[in-house]
């Protein structure tokens, strides 16, 4: 059963989506907490010292995709 699912879809600049994972290590980084957003409601998950990352790329003819997926 899922309890809580964020999603969010935007069009960014290169630069941009650069600064929000630039953002997202640091907090990994720095705290044991990340945060995010959406409609003014604020959710802080607890992150442990050690998670699983998987990176998956995808290239296509109509576009190439690049997933990346922290779990614990």
């Amino acid at each position: 059963m899922e309890l809580l699912e964020i999603k969010r879809k935007e069009r960014l600049s290169r630069e941009e989506v650069a600064q929000r994972l630039h953002a997202l290590a640091d907090d990994l980084a720095r705290h044991n907490d990340v945060e995010f957003g959406r409609d003014g409601t604020r959710i802080k998950m607890h992150v442990p010292d050690e998670v699983a990352l998987k990176v998956e790329l995808e290239v296509e003819d109509d576009g190439t995709e690049l997933e990346i997926e922290l779990t614990w």
